[in-house]
């Protein structure tokens, strides 16, 4: 029997297409759990959501290897 599951995970893995996709999707929803889940106390929500916009995957990647760490072991979320 023939599957397109090979054939999918080719296309989504290994093509440039592929691998813009998953970028934005991972831009956004780095930038909706920004949006989210960062406190609105001071301007740290802000910066945190303008670095992400204005720096689209580096800043997704230093607020998720950095950033979100740090808020999920204060809030516990």
């Amino acid at each position: 029997m023939f599957s397109l599951l090979p054939i999918l995970v080719q296309l989504l893995f290994f093509s440039r297409a592929g691998l813009m996709a998953l970028a934005t999707i991972f831009w956004i929803w780095v930038l909706i759990d920004c949006l989210t889940k960062e406190s609105s106390e001071g301007s740290d929500k802000v910066a945190w959501v303008l670095f992400i916009l204005f720096v689209p995957l580096i800043g997704a990647l230093v607020y998720y290897f950095v950033r979100r760490p740090e808020r999920v072991k204060v809030v516990g979320h």
